[in-house]
Formats: structure tokens, C-alpha cells, sequence
């Protein structure tokens, strides 16, 4: 590695991309209690920006930035029906974690100088889920899974950006991987379309929180819909959340004791509303 690549180690940084638009998105990412910045990122694509830096910069007491992002990914989607893309580098590595519904999140990683640190059928496991071709894209990811001296890592994640252009993918001006949280967050408010997306307060996130599963393919499943299913989903949302929130404050990962949280929140509201407004 070259020193002008060493130097050009990325300060820590992360992007979530959501398959789903904005007005899907904003509710949803309301309940992760972190101040966003949200904006479209294609006809079929939204991205969030943190607002704040919830992880670890160097030692310290704070998370990994890989870890709060796989935790925020993972909250996002289990109360979705889009899939969340979680983007983020530190000095030391870059990286990506796709959550998708129920499903165990699927992640690859590169050191900073390139070196993949991954497993190659996480790729195959990631184009599959996005629904990419599976002769063309999974040739150009695999290709982010061999040695190569001239790319960094945060040519790698540009180039796994590159593969998922063909997917609908267009990230607002300035926007680029590698760099640093503070110009990810000027870059974005200086686009026209974004907005600031923040924690609203109890009784208004349990009504957003109902719009952003309404808005998505999860009708039947609805409290209010009447069918057996809701209160089943309602069930195994607390099922899993428990011990998922428990796991969290075992490790001290807030990222995984707020997908834990989300799932119990979202599993006591359609309990709730069972009590309060029985069936014919």
C-alpha cells in the first residue's frame, strides 16, 4: 500500500440506504430515537444520514460504528418490508450489513488497505436478497472479494455503490463513502429534498410507528385487519425481541438493544389493540 492511500484512511462515517421511499421511510426511522438526515436516493431508494456519531472514533467507551449500523439496520427492517443497506468505514475497515425482515443480517468487510475480511457466499447471500442478476452483478461483487493492491476499502464499497447503480441506487451529490460523518451531514442538508427526521415523542412515534407498517405489504398482518395472523406476528414480536434486548444490554450494544426494543414496541402496540378494540 502506497503512502498516499495510508493517509487516505477514512475517519468514521456511515450511510443507511433503504429500498423504499421517503415518505415510507421517515416514519420508521423516526423510532430509532437518533436524529436523521433523509433523503431520496433514486426512483426505489432512500438514504439516511446521522445527524450524531453514536460510535467509537478510537478507544473509547462508545460501539464500533460497524456495530451501531448493523443495529439501527436491523430495527429498521424488522418492522419494514423493504430492505435496509447499512454503509459505514472507520480507519481500520469498511463495510456493509443488509438486514431484511426476520432474516439473519448478511455483511461483508474490507481492511482499510483493501484486504477482504469477509466470506465470499455473503455476496451470493446479498445479490440474492436484492434481487440482482445472478450472472452479471454477482460477477462484478465477486470481484470485491479477490486481492486487489490498487483498491482501498473505500474503493471496495464504491464499487459494491457501482454494482448497485444498476439496481436503482443514485445517491445525492456529496454523498460518498469514505468520508467523513461531517460532510456526509453537510452535504445532505444541502440538498433541496432533504429532510430532518428525529424522534417525535411517545404517543406520536406509536402513530408513526403504525403508518410505517401500514404504508408497506403487511395489510393482513395488521391489528386492525381483522385476520388471525395479526395477533400471531404480534406474539413473535415479543418473542424475539426479548431475548434480542436482553442479548443487547448483556454486550452494552445500543444498536441491538433498540432493534429488540423496536420488535417488543411494535409486538405490544397489536397486543394492545386487541384488548382495546376486540373483533366482531
Amino acid at each position: 500500500m502506497s503512502p498516499e492511500t495510508s493517509r487516505a484512511a477514512p475517519a468514521p462515517g456511515a450511510l443507511l440506504l433503504c429500498r423504499a421511499g421517503v415518505e415510507s421511510v421517515a416514519p420508521a426511522a423516526q423510532l430509532l430515537r437518533e436524529p436523521m438526515l433523509l433523503s431520496p436516493a433514486g426512483a426505489e431508494w432512500s438514504v439516511l444520514v446521522p445527524e450524531g456519531t453514536p460510535w467509537r472514533p478510537g478507544a473509547g467507551p462508545l460501539e464500533p460504528v460497524d456495530r451501531v449500523l448493523t443495529g439501527w439496520a436491523t430495527a429498521l427492517a424488522v418492522g419494514a418490508p423493504w430492505p435496509v443497506l447499512a454503509l459505514w468505514w472507520d480507519a481500520d475497515r469498511s463495510g456493509y450489513t443488509l438486514a431484511s425482515g426476520f432474516r439473519r443480517p448478511v455483511g461483508y468487510d474490507w481492511l482499510a488497505n483493501g484486504t477482504p475480511a469477509g466470506e465470499d457466499e455473503a455476496m451470493r447471500t446479498f445479490a440474492a436478497r436484492l434481487g440482482l442478476d445472478p450472472v452479471l452483478d454477482v460477477q462484478d461483487l465477486e470481484v470485491l472479494t479477490k486481492p486487489d493492491s490498487e483498491a482501498d476499502a473505500r474503493a471496495r464499497v464504491r464499487g459494491l455503490l457501482a454494482v448497485l447503480t444498476r439496481a436503482g441506487v443514485a445517491l445525492p451529490a456529496g454523498l460518498v463513502p469514505g468520508e467523513p460523518a461531517g460532510r456526509l451531514r453537510e452535504a445532505a442538508r444541502a440538498h433541496p429534498e432533504t429532510r430532518h427526521v428525529e424522534w417525535p415523542g411517545r404517543r406520536e412515534a406509536v402513530r408513526a410507528g403504525l403508518v410505517a407498517v401500514d404504508r408497506g405489504r403487511l395489510g393482513p398482518w395488521l391489528p386492525w385487519s381483522g385476520d388471525p395472523r395479526a395477533r400471531a406476528l404480534a406474539l413473535a414480536h415479543v418473542a424475539v425481541g426479548l431475548p434480542l434486548a436482553a442479548w443487547g444490554v448483556r454486550q452494552r450494544s445500543g444498536g441491538w438493544i433498540t432493534a429488540g426494543a423496536l420488535l417488543i414496541a411494535h409486538g405490544a402496540l397489536g397486543l394492545t389493540y386487541e384488548l382495546i378494540r376486540p373483533r366482531d
